[in-house]
């Protein structure tokens, strides 16, 4: 700790001796606790496609604004009780609960669903992005497990309950110094994830541009199809002249599965990752809390299931049937394996990962992918069906070009997710230590008097 730093013990813990111990409800606004509305107050039917926002559990957890649901400016008003405010607090409070995101000022207005909880800090007491790291922390999270109830599906408790938890209170002005450090990895953090999405459809542009719209450059450098390109009839319509459709069982050198122990995995805290079907979800969108892990030892006798750079892997079954990723650079794992309820697929020599990731990416092909499943009880895919999967193959000065001009920006975008995964950690072993006070951060820098 630090040494010029005097310390107190509290019913906390310890920490620094000119910070106080309060109760979340001293920090609130006086009606700074808000829970959704439930049933009869907003009911499906009033839910439109266009509207006012509601914000929903996935707006907290992956802390996004993009909606599914929205009401009209009449309803809006009748509920105006549950809309966010600038600086609101929005915890998930059911299933995948305890998640906290904040409202900015650039995000819409809109209500919360019965799903979500509005926190409101009294923002002359507490720093509203202090408040959010406090609950992102370690203690704020477990604060709010040990107040939850529910038998089947953990549920956060009542409002008197929540608003005796006890949060560390540092003076304000170290409150906006300890916010800005941790806002600023996350700014970083999200401006490479911006940069990567950029790139990634780019890339999609440049894919339907070439293959579907059929204006890849000629050997003029001209778009083939609007300059004159001879194209010919096929199964699936006109395609460019020399190309053809076939079987995606005959573009491939592999189609495997894998495994894991017999009686799971979840007694297991380390060891090599096994990648399950809820770690499938597009390129470099890895969640790593959710990471399982296999013992050395079962990993060491794997014949098949061993993730290599370049693969890419297919949802076989499940509710998100038909999702995809490709594992490259040695992320998110320089060693890890798949479970059984993913295909790993990888080309001969007549294709291209690149190019075979993007066409499967393609909505078409993901809906062909989701009509393989024959069971309506089990969503499933097997590998015979895959196989049967129609590619569209182009010629192959086409299919090298693309190659070449796109896995550089893969390249990128998978670097780019591993220097975001450096910084990830970086805040949270910071977190932590600047919540408690063992590390202490210089509050001479005017800047930070400016964070509200």
């Amino acid at each position: 700790m630090n040494h010029q730093t005097k310390f107190k013990q509290t019913e906390i813990g310890i920490i620094p001796e000119v910070w106080e111990v309060v109760e979340l409800k001293d920090i609130l606004e006086d009606k700074g606790y808000i829970r959704g509305p439930f049933g009869s107050a907003l009911r499906r039917p009033e839910l439109k496609s266009e509207g006012i926002p509601v914000y929903e559990q996935e707006n907290a957890i992956y802390n996004n604004r993009e909606f599914r649901y929205f009401l009209d400016n009449e309803k809006f008003l009748k509920l105006s009780r549950f809309a966010v405010e600038e600086n609101d607090l929005i915890i998930s409070c059911s299933g995948t609960f305890g998640k906290v995101s904040i409202i900015r000022k650039e995000d819409p207005k809109g209500i919360i669903s019965q799903a979500l909880l509005i926190l409101r800090p009294n923002t002359n007491k507490i720093n509203a992005l202090y408040l959010k790291y406090f609950f992102t922390s370690d203690q704020g999270f477990n604060s709010i497990a040990s107040r939850s109830l529910g038998s089947v599906q953990i549920n956060i408790a009542k409002r008197g309950i929540i608003e005796r938890i006890e949060l560390p209170l540092p003076p304000l002005t170290e409150q906006r110094a300890i916010a800005k450090i941790l806002s600023d990895l996350d700014a970083k953090i999200e401006l490479n994830s911006q940069i990567n999405k950029n790139l990634e459809q780019i890339v999609q542009v440049i894919f339907k541009r070439w293959f579907i719209d059929f204006e890849f450059p000629n050997e003029n450098g001209e778009p083939y199809k609007s300059s004159g390109g001879k194209m010919m009839d096929s199964e699936m319509g006109l395609i460019p002249k020399g190309w053809k459709f076939e079987k995606l069982g005959n573009l491939l050198s592999e189609i495997i599965t894998g495994n894991r122990p017999k009686g799971g995995v979840s007694k297991f805290k380390k060891g090599i990752p096994s990648i399950g079907a809820e770690s499938i979800n597009g390129l470099c969108n890895f969640d790593f809390s959710k990471t399982k892990y296999i013992p050395e030892s079962y990993f060491s006798n794997m014949i098949k299931g061993i993730v290599k750079n370049g693969d890419i892997l297919l949802y076989k079954d499940g509710a998100n049937l038909g999702r995809k990723s490709m594992f490259l650079e040695n992320f998110p794992f320089k060693r890890c394996c798949i479970n059984s309820h993913v295909f790993i697929l990888r080309s001969n020599s007549l294709m291209k990962q690149s190019y075979l990731y993007f066409y499967l990416d393609q909505k078409f092909m993901t809906k062909n992918i989701i009509n393989l499943n024959t069971n309506s009880a089990q969503p499933g895919i097997n590998s015979t069906s895959v196989k049967t999967l129609k590619i569209l193959l182009p010629s192959d000065k086409i299919l090298n070009l693309f190659n070449e001009l796109v896995f550089s920006i893969l390249k990128k975008i998978f670097n780019d997710s591993k220097g975001n995964q450096c910084l990830s950690n970086l805040r949270d072993t910071l977190l932590p230590k600047l919540m408690s006070g063992e590390i202490r951060v210089p509050i001479n820098n005017k800047n930070y008097n400016q964070l509200k």
